[in-house]
């Protein structure tokens, strides 16, 4: 080795060190940042020695793709939990406390002790006040049920707003990277920023992440629609102010074509914005029929009668007036049902007209004696409560049974529809996690590992500071030696 090629193998080194010192210093930097990707600086050698040509990005495309996937199906699924959990606090928790069915059970037992002392007073207006616990619980679910429709509708206008702004930020990102890789510069900082975009828009709607030349990025939705290419394609949809049970909410498009709602507990939804739409469009509407199909029976229940008469509303009413017609739901019925007044104290009406019949005039009196005795019209009102009735079979529920039995059978199809969406959502966030540590074992930075080869650097100087020191004093002694 002659002493000019010493010297420009002391001048890569340094070059090497310098470079490799910068790249393992802004890893140590970004060592907690989990948007960053670790970077390694890439030494090959040349005619002119060992040099650093490129920077290279620590990146598992496959395990990326798995790990947006997830996050697609972690959030539709926690977006759903979220809504039935709000669903079932409606209902009171855990107990179930302010269902339809609770209420309905305790005025069951308010009626059978009425008609076995159908002379006391007391027992009818506690029977009057329990049906009203009924009509109260249910009118408030019904409005519940249609606020959470509600909110539902302003987070979707919310997501479509925030994916938008992603996709414009990811244009901004994708061009520099495209940019940058074209002219051989560094196109990792930008990289970085995009991956963290298709992140945040993988959590609000499911994609598919396709690479072409140059970096280039293209974006799917996983229903196969273009969600960008080259530029961002619109996400698109109009907000309903106000929700009642026949109201239909609009759409989402994506470039047109409508964003598919999620289906089941454990949902289908990849993203919140599937989830959101399978709320307000499947879950809790069809929550709502059930409400009004146990708000129609009830009416039905209890309904007056009378030859030549029409059938009228009794112990309860609503804002129709009429005794609707069996197995066909009316939407927005549990919002209005009441207790008649004719049989409120408070209003000037007469409790025992429940026990007596007549709440609609002379015609349709049962107790037509006044017999403090008479309870028939009471037993005849808990038979109807334990019969066969037909319901609107898009309640999901059995079209044949009991209204008793299907106010429960309601709660029941909500426990079991929230359990299945939480066994859903502990599954599908285990493979989250599982993905996030595979491709952060494969991408995040080490602190050990960067500073083991940090005194791997150190040890490269020193031996190139060693090298120069040589050459320095050769050097010397030949100048000596020429006098």
């Amino acid at each position: 080795m002659t002493l000019t090629s010493a010297v420009n193998s002391a001048k890569s080194v340094f070059s090497n060190v310098g470079e490799q010192s910068s790249v393992i210093s802004k890893n140590i930097a970004n060592t907690s940042n989990v948007n960053y990707v670790r970077r390694a600086a890439v030494i090959m050698t040349t005619p002119q020695g060992s040099q650093v040509i490129t920077t290279e990005r620590a990146q598992d495309e496959a395990l990326q793709r798995k790990m947006f996937m997830s996050m697609s199906d972690s959030s539709g699924q926690d977006t759903l939990l979220q809504g039935l959990e709000s669903l079932k606090s409606i209902l009171g928790g855990n107990d179930y406390q302010l269902a339809p069915s609770t209420y309905m059970a305790q005025l069951y037992d308010s009626l059978e002790a009425y008609a076995a002392k159908p002379g006391e007073l007391s027992l009818a207006q506690s029977a009057i006040a329990t049906a009203q616990d009924v009509a109260t619980s249910l009118n408030n679910a019904s409005t519940a049920v249609q606020a959470l429709r509600a909110d539902a509708d302003k987070n979707i206008e919310s997501d479509v707003a925030k994916l938008n702004s992603l996709l414009a930020q990811l244009k901004v990102a994708n061009d520099s990277v495209v940019n940058q890789t074209a002219i051989g510069g560094d196109p990792n900082n930008a990289l970085d920023q995009r991956d963290t975009l298709v992140k945040g828009i993988s959590e609000i709607v499911g994609i598919t992440v396709v690479k072409r030349d140059n970096n280039d990025l293209v974006l799917y939705t996983s229903d196969g629609t273009t969600l960008f290419e080259t530029e961002p394609r619109k996400v698109t949809f109009a907000a309903t102010n106000g929700y009642g049970a026949a109201t239909v909410g609009n759409q989402v498009y994506v470039d047109g074509a409508p964003i598919t709602s999620g289906k089941n507990g454990n949902t289908s939804a990849q993203g919140s914005l599937a989830a959101l739409v399978q709320l307000r469009d499947d879950v809790a509407p069809v929550f709502q029929k059930q409400l009004d199909e146990v708000a129609r029976a009830l009416i039905t229940v209890f309904k007056e009668t009378a030859a030549a008469n029409p059938d009228m509303p009794g112990l309860f009413t609503w804002s129709g007036g009429t005794v609707p017609a069996a197995g066909t739901t009316v939407p927005g019925i549990a919002g209005s049902i009441k207790v008649n007044p004719a049989l409120l104290s408070s209003a000037g009406g007469n409790p025992t007209l429940l026990r007596d019949g007549g709440i609609n005039g002379a015609a349709y009196v049962k107790n037509t004696t006044a017999g403090s005795g008479y309870s028939e019209q009471l037993s005849k009102f808990l038979v109807s409560l334990d019969g066969d009735m037909v319901f609107d079979p898009t309640t999901q529920l059995d079209a044949s049974s009991s209204v008793m039995t299907f106010a429960t059978d309601s709660v029941g199809w909500l426990e079991q529809y929230r359990s299945s969406a939480t066994n859903g959502s502990e599954n599908k966030t285990a493979m989250l996690l599982q993905s996030q540590q595979a491709y952060s074992d494969k991408t995040s930075v080490s602190l050990d590992e960067e500073l083991s080869l940090l005194l791997d650097v150190e040890q490269s100087y020193k031996a190139a500071t060693k090298l120069v020191t040589a050459v320095d004093e050769m050097l010397q002694a030949l100048i000596a030696m020429a006098g």
